[in-house]
């Protein structure tokens, strides 16, 4: 359940609004493209798990597959990942809150959301496994009430549901296949969050047997709840009726009539991006922690609770947190999207290390140097090189995207340069280190007791 709450979150119960506006029905194109490239990076991930289950899950793949560099870079790019995907997530809580109560500013209500679940993670990962669970069953619930809702509609043809939606108002692509390419970084940031399942690997009992399941779970009900949904919100509605200030899902249920079916669902979605963001505090603060260990984080990272908890790591990704409201107090229009595009450059740099490793294992197991897992990667390593140059492909049109969008890729020569910078600081700090140990003694040879 944790890995399908942390797969569902706000960029399909809210993104997927503003996306069907600017794209149409097309859209599903996008969804089905993205959904194929996570079929397989969430293969490479199980087996990577089931050749070592860690709660470092990626990073220390990277550090044993591609190297010490690697390990660095791909832990703070899935921080800069899940710190974006936080405030997203806020900001998503913020809107579906001003439904109820729109006089009350919507930084207060992402700053109360904040605050919440900073205390659900700093008392017990007992506690956020709870919570957890009820909060993914809530988005389960959610889609699927939506899939047999809106799937009834279609079949008995009520309330102007039916196909022909698809390709009225201009057809299936109102605005041509290009748009559809370009809403790749977008999707792509919705799938983020799959790869939960790998991090909670460690904190899991008998991985070898729950794993695989989860990972293949993951991937047949991404593939319903993403593509089915985005299909069945082009049949069930006009594709103009959407908007980016509102979630779909909402929109579809207030247009049916019935009373308080909007203001349920707005609940639910609120309960999603409550769960998205409580997972990022989760799985930032364990990943901070393990690199902290490495000394490629700041030590403060490192501290762990009495409860098990790695309040250090939790506390440096609230930060950002907070930044994130102040920066939807000035420009909240921008927020969510520049937030979104930020995180896509994460989620692409979490998706490809995952690739990497996973042909490196397999090319090490041709040599005979490790034993391949039986749960494998179908198709590798051909796969693996398709789907690294699909992101590859999704990094490149990020350029073509809306300005906004263009932030993350203009930031990201700054972001490689920091890291660039960290990576170097940290080797210098450990060769020195290196340099000031003491070399180890040399055994002095027996003394010499024979008599002449």
């Amino acid at each position: 359940m944790i890995a399908i709450g942390g797969a569902i979150g706000v960029g399909l119960f809210l993104g997927s609004g503003g996306r069907m506006q600017a794209v149409g029905p097309g859209l599903v194109l996008s969804y089905a493209l993205a959904g194929v490239a996570a079929f397989f990076v969430m293969r490479a991930l199980g087996e990577l798990v089931m050749h070592r289950p860690t709660s470092g899950s990626f990073v220390d793949y990277a550090h044993e597959f591609i190297g010490p560099w690697a390990s660095f870079a791909s832990g703070w790019m899935y921080w800069v990942n899940w710190a974006a995907t936080g405030v997203a997530e806020l900001v998503a809580i913020a809107t579906y809150v001003h439904r109820w109560f729109p006089d009350v500013p919507r930084w207060i209500t992402a700053l109360t959301a904040l605050g919440l679940v900073l205390v659900v993670n700093l008392l017990s990962v007992r506690l956020f496994g709870e919570l957890e669970f009820w909060f993914a069953l809530l988005k389960v619930l959610a889609i699927v009430t939506f899939l047999v809702t809106g799937l009834t509609l279609v079949i008995l043809g009520t309330h102007g549901a039916s196909a022909a939606n698809l390709v009225a108002h201009d057809g299936f692509l109102p605005h041509g296949f290009g748009v559809v390419l370009i809403s790749l970084q977008a999707v792509v940031f919705a799938y983020s969050g799959i790869d939960l399942v790998g991090i909670a690997a460690g904190e899991t009992r008998d991985p070898y047997r729950v794993l695989p399941k989860a990972v293949n779970g993951v991937v047949w009900r991404i593939a319903i709840f993403y593509v089915g949904s985005v299909l069945l919100m082009g049949m069930v509605l006009p594709w103009t009726a959407y908007s980016a200030g509102e979630s779909p899902f909402v929109t579809f249920f207030a247009a049916l009539g019935v009373p308080l079916a909007g203001d349920a669902m707005n609940l639910i979605v609120l309960t999603a991006a409550m769960s998205s963001c409580n997972s990022g505090l989760y799985s930032t603060g364990r990943i901070l922690r393990g690199m902290a260990l490495k000394g490629e984080a700041p030590i403060a990272t490192a501290y762990m609770s009495s409860r098990q908890v790695p309040v250090g790591g939790i506390l440096l990704t609230s930060v950002v947190f907070l930044g994130g409201v102040i920066l939807y107090y000035f420009i909240p229009a921008q927020a969510f999207e520049i937030a979104v595009a930020v995180a896509s450059l994460g989620v692409l740099t979490t998706w490809a290390t995952l690739i990497v490793c996973q042909m490196r294992l397999h090319a090490r197991a041709r040599h005979g140097l490790v034993d391949r897992p039986a749960f494998r990667m179908p198709g590798s390593p051909v796969t693996g090189w398709l789907t690294l140059g699909f992101l590859t492909l999704v990094l490149a049109l990020m350029a073509f995207a809306e300005e906004a969008q263009r932030v993350a890729l203009y930031s990201l020569p700054l972001i490689v340069g920091l890291i660039a910078l960290g990576w170097r600081l940290v080797s210098r700090r450990r060769r020195g280190a290196d340099a000031g140990r003491e070399p180890d003694a040399v055994p002095l040879p027996p003394a010499d007791t024979t008599t002449t």
